[in-house]
């Protein structure tokens, strides 16, 4: 069996954002979807989640349309359905309704299983100084590895 290695991750979500709890979602796709998926032409940059008549969306994924599509190939931008449990719902549904709380999307991947699934994020947007913070960490470390390297 082939092992699918598909792992697409949203970059700019963990540097906007600060992560409270994570979730891992199932994904409804059509055919041509999850080909493209499993060819890796997907983007999560601007994906974030709502809840609409008791269903949680992803809005802002781009999944690219399928090259040997015909006319049957699905819209790029559309909102596509998360499938989590009741309770998962529930409690997502309650604390997203605080304020400044929002669910974004983090990572795309096929599971062993070859099913689609969605890491989502509960999420508190992070201050301009949080975010200075986090680069300057992230410079000191570079530069300690390079005089360790030395």
């Amino acid at each position: 069996m082939q092992v699918n290695r598909i792992n697409i991750k949203n970059k700019k979500a963990a540097f906007n954002y600060e992560f409270i709890e994570k979730f891992t979602a199932g994904i409804v796709l059509g055919g041509t979807e999850i080909k493209s998926l499993r060819q890796g032409k997907a983007n999560l940059v601007d994906a974030y989640c709502y809840f609409s008549n008791d269903e949680l969306w992803v809005s802002g994924m781009h999944i690219a349309e399928y090259s040997f599509g015909t006319y049957n190939n699905h819209d790029p931008k559309q909102d596509r359905k998360l499938l989590l449990n009741r309770k998962e719902l529930e409690r997502l549904r309650k604390k997203s309704q605080e304020k400044g709380l929002t669910i974004v999307a983090t990572r795309l991947f096929i599971n062993e299983r070859g099913l689609a699934k969605l890491d989502i994020a509960l999420a508190r947007g992070k201050k301009e100084y949080d975010k200075r913070q986090n680069i300057r960490e992230r410079d000191t470390k570079r530069e300690l590895d390079r005089i360790r390297k030395i």
